[in-house]
């Protein structure tokens, strides 16, 4: 790592420590977990009211959304939507289902009842020098947890209906971080990791926030979410 970058990581980090106690999402915990993946190559699906996912979605649902930008494999960065594509939403949707360049993907999963045996926290920081902070903390109260669980945090623009051309609310993952490990999570023992982003070019600071996930590796299953702030948590479908 670069001095200058390590500079600017250590002072967002820094920053993040100072920062009071966090909130997260219960005691409302969502119950559905829905992803919705958008073609870079198809502006049309970023301005259209996304595809519903069948009949798991239902006025009971309290929903967790994820908005990714998969990058286009035929026009990389001349792509309408190149600006806010991630390399990891290509690796998200092969786990999710077929995308083709012109049609968006809903895809939803019920999410586990909050419990002592997992919880996870995350906050983000102010920008420092370009970078902003991320911090993931799980606990568990000592329970038997899945085998072959890691952590994941993103960085997510809170994009509100009407904004930027979209019809929905929507929180769109800029960054992502992980697999992170949790192989030492105890009893008593937290599992905590730092991580600093580089602030994208195109996002606006004043909507970002922070968002993390648990799964099991051997299923692809979502076990836990969590949100740096109660706007982001849940969001609207």
């Amino acid at each position: 790592m670069r001095h200058s970058t390590l500079v600017a990581t250590l002072a967002a980090a820094l920053a993040l420590a100072a920062l009071p106690a966090w909130s997260f999402c219960p005691p409302n915990a969502p119950t559905l977990l829905l992803e919705r993946f958008v073609p870079a190559d198809c502006e049309r699906c970023w301005s259209s009211a996304p595809p519903n996912p069948g009949s798991t979605l239902s006025a009971r649902e309290r929903i967790f959304a994820l908005d990714w930008i998969v990058p286009s494999t035929t026009r990389g960065d001349e792509a309408p939507l190149a600006a806010a594509a991630i390399g990891e939403a290509r690796d998200r949707v092969a786990k999710a289902g077929s995308l083709s360049s012109d049609e968006a993907l809903s895809v939803a999963r019920p999410l586990p009842r909050a419990s002592a045996a997992l919880r996870i926290e995350v906050a983000d920081g102010p920008v420092v020098n370009g970078y902003v902070a991320l911090r993931f903390v799980a606990r568990t109260s000592g329970a038997a947890l899945p085998r072959g669980i890691a952590g994941y945090m993103a960085l997510v623009e809170r994009v509100p209906a009407g904004e930027e051309g979209s019809p929905v609310d929507r929180q769109l993952v800029r960054a992502q971080v992980g697999p992170l490990s949790l192989e030492t999570l105890r009893a008593g023992m937290p599992v905590e990791h730092f991580s600093a982003i580089r602030l994208p070019e195109t996002a606006k600071p004043d909507r970002l926030a922070a968002v993390a996930w648990v799964e099991r590796g051997d299923q692809q299953r979502v076990i836990a979410v969590s949100a740096s702030t109660s706007v982001a948590c849940p969001a609207k479908p």
